[in-house]
């Protein structure tokens, strides 16, 4: 185990060696020159020597301070130039940004051109998983996470929150020449499912949907669900409704794209409530100014595209 000098003693000999004077020492460091005197007796006291000859001026320093001083100040100035590199470092690397892959896939991939036309010099490395990283190991910069309500850890920002209809592709709707007037009208027609990882009980799932629809719908309780398809992963469930195969509960948010250019609608006008999309980062970032722009650009984002906070 290294035995070192306290760093004030050592950073306050180092400027006063530099400088050969104790008053300019003490206007680099921010304090008095009688505060610089007292940390270099320290200092001397703990070597065992004397490093300045204080008389006749000017400062000069003795055989041990010139021993001294230069492995200080190639010390510091390594230390100096290696903090400085890894700041250049991390200001080059990527602003990582984790969240779902239904979500970084359908939502945030399309509109990073918008990203980089406003924040050209600041890079994003996009994870999409629907694993929960660890944000205060490093895993990533920012989370966005999907959730009932606001995660209790970090530092939290409500982007929107989404619901789930019925969507499907219009053209899928005129197959049998009838129109959809009614929720009993869905069961002509395959159902889409797809996985709930998190095992929420109140998922919006066919079956929930299906339920509620009942309690307006007297005619679905009489009427027998087709046999549709099922995924593991709600990215798979959504591009089999894109592909015409069937009906699908999806988040409005997830497939706003769709709905927004018609190349999916909305079944049927009845809901379920959805989740929250919330920007979570660590306090006291050392790259906040960075996450502070990605937040305003993605809430003024959703806010342009029709989404809304709770």
């Amino acid at each position: 185990m290294r035995k070192l000098p306290p760093l004030r003693s050592l950073c306050a000999f180092e400027a006063a060696a530099r400088h050969r004077s104790f008053k300019a020492a003490a206007a680099e460091l921010g304090v008095t020159p009688t505060a610089i005197s007292h940390q270099i007796r320290l200092l001397e006291e703990t070597c065992g020597q004397t490093l300045f000859q204080r008389r006749p001026r000017p400062l000069a320093l003795t055989g041990a301070g010139a021993q001294l001083f230069p492995a200080l100040r190639n010390g510091f100035d390594a230390l100096a130039s290696a903090v400085a590199s890894i700041a250049a470092t991390d200001h080059q690397l990527p602003l990582r940004v984790t969240s779902s892959n239904a979500f970084a896939s359908r939502w945030l991939v399309p509109r990073l051109p918008e990203w980089r036309a406003l924040h050209p010099g600041i890079a994003l490395e996009i994870i999409g998983t629907d694993a929960v990283l660890d944000l205060r190991a490093g895993d990533s910069d920012i989370a966005i996470r999907y959730a009932r309500t606001s995660p209790a850890d970090h530092v939290v920002q409500e982007i929107c929150r989404d619901a789930f209809f019925p969507i499907c592709r219009p053209e899928l709707l005129a197959t049998d020449g009838r129109p959809v007037q009614r929720a009993a009208d869905l069961l002509r027609f395959p159902l889409i499912h797809f996985d709930w990882m998190n095992r929420d009980p109140d998922a919006p799932t066919w079956h929930k949907w299906l339920a509620t629809a009942g309690m307006i719908d007297p005619m679905m309780m009489n009427l027998t669900v087709k046999c549709g398809l099922s995924f593991r992963e709600e990215l798979h469930a959504i591009d089999a409704v894109v592909a015409g195969q069937g009906i699908a509960i999806c988040s409005d948010v997830v497939v706003s794209n769709e709905l927004r250019t018609g190349t999916l609608v909305k079944a049927h006008p009845l809901s379920l409530p959805g989740y929250g999309f919330y920007l979570v980062a660590t306090a006291h970032h050392p790259r906040q100014a960075s996450i502070d722009a990605f937040a305003g650009w993605i809430r003024s984002t959703a806010l342009k595209t029709g989404l809304t906070q709770s």
